[in-house]
């Protein structure tokens, strides 16, 4: 089965548990309350466990190689998103401009990175995702209050894909043996990750009304900068590297291809922004990814393979 097909096929189950989280909120079966706390079990317990998960595995000079080339790849590709979305949106359009310049690389990009590459690519997407957060928690939080006071490093220090990285690199370089019971433990919960992070998605849809998706031409802006020329530009840079660094290039690529991250939400409605053009910048993305993400990634294992 191609690429693409495992992603449009991947993505189809993940719309199903869209759905899912879509008809439980339009049936008053979850509250916006519960919603955020999804979202806290998700971000603290769920991830942090896929990222340690990843980086169980025998240390060799090849993947410490691949470790340090996938971190290269993720300031690239991150610095692409960065500065196309400040040239289209600078200050402006403060939701917009963090909506398009940080994608959903944790909640998307790792389910969807597994199911194409395997658990490998996870191990590779690590650097992405933390580094992605330390930007949303410095560069981000910049944009959003206008203020560079307004950072925090006592947050980012405890930010919990952070801590899940530094914990996964020493299970890495050490030579650890971790009980069979941990390592099963944290494979079942990182097998949530999907089902979980989509059903949160499903609130966030299940909140707009139809006729709200379709007004208002910043949302489709952000979506096509984030969606086409963001990814088209990633894939670019990212064939500058030999063909030999294939699946470490799709795991990026897939994150910088996803759509919206859903912490936008949470950072607009940290700073008395537009809340609603946050959850529809998620919404309206994340629709429009079903046809993007396959075909760019398609495209890309085309062309590098």
């Amino acid at each position: 089965m191609s690429i693409g097909l495992i992603l449009l096929r991947q993505i189809i189950i993940m719309f199903l548990f869209m759905a899912v989280g879509f008809l439980l909120y339009k049936n008053n079966k979850i509250s916006l309350q519960g919603n955020r706390e999804l979202g806290t079990l998700l971000l603290y317990i769920i991830l942090p466990a896929s990222i340690i998960k990843s980086y169980l595995t025998e240390f060799t000079r090849e993947k410490l190689i691949g470790l340090l080339l996938s971190l290269c790849m993720a300031v690239l590709a991150l610095a692409v998103a960065i500065l196309v979305s400040r040239i289209a949106f600078g200050n402006r359009h403060k939701v917009e401009h963090f909506s398009a310049a940080f994608s959903n690389a944790g909640f998307i990009g790792i389910p969807l990175v597994k199911a194409v590459v395997g658990e490998e690519g996870i191990f590779y997407l690590a650097a992405f995702v933390a580094l992605l957060n330390i930007l949303q928690w410095t560069y981000g939080v910049a944009v959003m209050s206008g203020k560079r006071e307004a950072i925090s490093k006592e947050k980012l220090l405890k930010n919990p894909i952070v801590i899940a990285l530094g914990v996964g690199l020493i299970f890495f370089f050490l030579p650890l043996q971790v009980p069979a019971i941990l390592s099963d433990s944290l494979t079942m919960v990182a097998n949530m990750t999907a089902p979980v992070a989509m059903i949160i998605l499903g609130v966030y849809l299940g909140q707009m009304e139809g006729k709200e998706l379709l007004h208002g031409k910043e949302a489709f802006l952000c979506t096509f900068l984030r969606l086409v020329i963001i990814p088209l530009l990633t894939f670019g840079v990212l064939s500058l590297f030999p063909e030999e660094y294939f699946s470490i290039k799709l795991a990026v690529l897939t994150a910088a291809a996803a759509p919206v991250g859903s912490n936008v939400a949470i950072f607009a409605q940290l700073n008395g922004l537009r809340y609603t053009e946050a959850v529809k910048n998620v919404t309206v993305s994340t629709i429009v990814s079903i046809v993007t993400m396959p075909a760019i990634l398609s495209i890309a294992a085309i062309c590098w393979k």
